[in-house]
Parts: C-alpha cells; sequence; structure tokens
C-alpha cells in the first residue's frame, strides 16, 4: 500500500511540475501583452458566436438561434469577461501588488526590507529590482555621511581633548604652583587660608578638565589601544560613580582597527553612562571577546532596568538618542547590538562587530586553536 502511495504521489509531483514548465513561457510574458491577449479571446469568442446566432436567429433550420439564447450568450460572455479579465488582471498584478506592500512598509520605517523577484513578469521585476537597487544606494549613502559625520566627530573631540589637556591643563599647573609660592610669601593666616581654598578650586577644576578631556578622547585610545584604554576609564568610573566594575577579556593577540576600537570605545562608554544615569545599579560586568570572526562586547548591570521599546519612544531623549547612537555605530561596521532589559531585571547590552577580511586571514594563521576555545 504504501508503495502504491509512493508512487501516486511521485507521479502527481512529476504532474505539477510538468504544469509549470508549461506555464512558465506565460508568465514571462509582461502584465500589457496578458491583459490583451485575454481581452482578445473573449472579444473572438463572442464576436464569432454572436455573429453566427445573429445570422441564424430567423433560421428555423437551427434551433439553438432564437432571440433569448441570443440574450443568454450575451449576458454569460458579459460574465465571462468580467471574470476573466478579474481573474487575469488579479494574476498579472499580483507582484506589482506585493511591490506596492514591501513600499509601504519601507515607507513606514522597515528600511532592511527588499521586494521580492518572482519571476512572474519581467517588467514587475525590473521595476523591484531598481527599487531594490535604489534602497541599497540611499542605505550605502546613509551609511556613508554618517561614517563621515561620526569620523568628524572623533577627530573634533580628539582636537580639543588635546587643547584641554596641552594648553588649559598646563595653564591650570602653573596657577597652582604660583599659588604655592605666593601661600609662602605671605605672612597673615587669614590670606594663607585664602590662598589655600583657591588652590584647592583650582586642583577640583583641574582634575574636571582632564575627566572631560578622558571622556572626550583618551589619548590611550590611539596610544595603547582598546584595552588599555578601557581599563583607565573604568579605573575612573568607579571611582567617580563608585559602581563596581568586573572587566573580562579574552582572545586579543594585537590591536583591532582604529575605527573598531573607536566604536567599542564608545558603545562601552554610553552603556556604562546609561547606567550611572538611569539604573542605580551597584555592580556591572563587562565581557569581551575575540575570535576569527568577530570581536563581543557584553556590558551587564544589576539594575533597576527598562522597558527597550517603551525607552525608544518615550520623549526621554538623552537616554533614547543615547540607545540610537549605539546602535548606528554598530551598524556603521556591519555589526549588531542587542539591548535585553525589563523592569526590575537589569540591563544587558550585547555587541558583535565582524572582523575586518585581512585581520580575520591573519587570526586564521595566528594561533587558531586558542582563538576558538
Amino acid at each position: 500500500m504504501s508503495y502504491s502511495n509512493s508512487n501516486h504521489h511521485t507521479y502527481h509531483a512529476e504532474e505539477t511540475a510538468q504544469r509549470r514548465d508549461l506555464l512558465r513561457p506565460l508568465q514571462g510574458i509582461p502584465v500589457f501583452y496578458k491583459v490583451l491577449i485575454a481581452n482578445s479571446l473573449i472579444i473572438f469568442i463572442g464576436a464569432t458566436g454572436g455573429t453566427w446566432l445573429a445570422y441564424n436567429l430567423n433560421n428555423s433550420q437551427q434551433s439553438l438561434a432564437t432571440p433569448m439564447s441570443l440574450l443568454i450568450f450575451i449576458t454569460i460572455g458579459w460574465f465571462v469577461s468580467i471574470v476573466l479579465n478579474f481573474v487575469v488582471l488579479q494574476f498579472a498584478f499580483r507582484p506589482l501588488k506585493d511591490l506596492g506592500k514591501v513600499m509601504s512598509r519601507v515607507q513606514k520605517g522597515e528600511r532592511s526590507l527588499r521586494a521580492p523577484l518572482t519571476g512572474g513578469d519581467p517588467q514587475a521585476d525590473q521595476l523591484a529590482s531598481t527599487f531594490n537597487m535604489m534602497l541599497e544606494a540611499i542605505d550605502e549613502a546613509t551609511r556613508l555621511r554618517a561614517s563621515q559625520i561620526i569620523n568628524a566627530q572623533e577627530q573634533e573631540r580628539k582636537r580639543i581633548a588635546r587643547e584641554l589637556h596641552d594648553e588649559t591643563s598646563q595653564m591650570l599647573t602653573s596657577l597652582l604652583i604660583s599659588l604655592a609660592i605666593l601661600e609662602k610669601s605671605v605672612t597673615t593666616q587669614a590670606a594663607s587660608d585664602r590662598i589655600a581654598d583657591t588652590r584647592k578650586l583650582a586642583h577640583q577644576t583641574l582634575r574636571a578638565i582632564r575627566n572631560l578631556s578622558i571622556d572626550l578622547r583618551p589619548s590611550a585610545l590611539d596610544d595603547l589601544g582598546l584595552l588599555p584604554a578601557l581599563r583607565w576609564y573604568l579605573k575612573e568610573y568607579q571611582q567617580k560613580c563608585a559602581i563596581e566594575v568586573e572587566f573580562n577579556e579574552r582572545g586579543f593577540h594585537e590591536r583591532l582597527p582604529a575605527e573598531m576600537e573607536t566604536v567599542l570605545y564608545r558603545i562601552v562608554q554610553e552603556a556604562l553612562t546609561n547606567t550611572a544615569r538611569h539604573s542605580n545599579a551597584r555592580k556591572v560586568v563587562i565581557t569581551m571577546k575575540e575570535d576569527h570572526e568577530a570581536v563581543y562586547a557584553i556590558i551587564t548591570d544589576d539594575g533597576q532596568g527598562f522597558d527597550v521599546e517603551a525607552i525608544r519612544k518615550s520623549p526621554d531623549h538623552e537616554r533614547g538618542l543615547g540607545l540610537v547612537g549605539m546602535n548606528e555605530r554598530a551598524v556603521l561596521l556591519d555589526g549588531t547590538l542587542d539591548i535585553l532589559s525589563s523592569p526590575g531585571h537589569g540591563t544587558t547590552v550585547k555587541v558583535r562587530i565582524p572582523v575586518p577580511n585581512e585581520q580575520r586571514e591573519r587570526l586564521k594563521l595566528n594561533k587558531p586553536s586558542e582563538l576558538l576555545v
């Protein structure tokens, strides 16, 4: 019985495939010609049948040629014409309807969507292909523009940070030295106390400027790389925010490309800034690792958490734009960023940035067994 059923299914599948092969040339006909052929057939059948009935209407030898049969023929022809046109147009314009649905969803914000190529209509496929090419060009232009803006921001951050470190900090240091000399030269206790207060204020200002310089662009990120810059930042962060930070890293054997280091540093920095401002967390765990495919960063805190979608849509622009900026930086390098959080259960930020091809091949050649553990 099973053998018979198997043969029956095989035969049915072959028959279906043959039908598709027969219909494939018809599917390749443009919409205009499909409608033209269908209507031409309707007109030919209607004109032929109507002419025959009208010609033999008074012929007594033709029992079918009666006024009633002519009326029935006209009614049936009209109905068949409507039904056939409806079916043909539905079939012919389906690719255009599907394309219209995709366009509507893209217009609403689903920019990653692409129009399908059905192969049913060359003109519709050409339109869909052109639409997809336009979306790719727009995405590429948007990505290039965003990359240029972010790179310009980083260059400006670097310039301002160096000016603060090299000029403003040196001026404040000179001021502190002058105040120390002045303090030794005064004789009254009131003047000495006043100078001591001024020195304390100058020290605080110098410390604030150095912190601002580090936040803008730490020199360690350019000189030493991502991991030393993060360790320095985390040390300052714990002192400033009183939040315990556990930092784990593995798999790193050489420096990453500069743009990748900047993106990962800024994402970690923004995640920790959000933690300090909004989460009321006591501890943050940061795990970073690299293999021959990508670099991964996971930032987890034990704070109060939040509703991710609600924050993105809420008027809390500072936090919402921070999440958007983190995602944009990851996307610029073809990476992904996922934020997992819910009220009362903390927050986890997961980042994956693919390694460039040239470094990927180099990592495969160097210590592949360690990288894949």
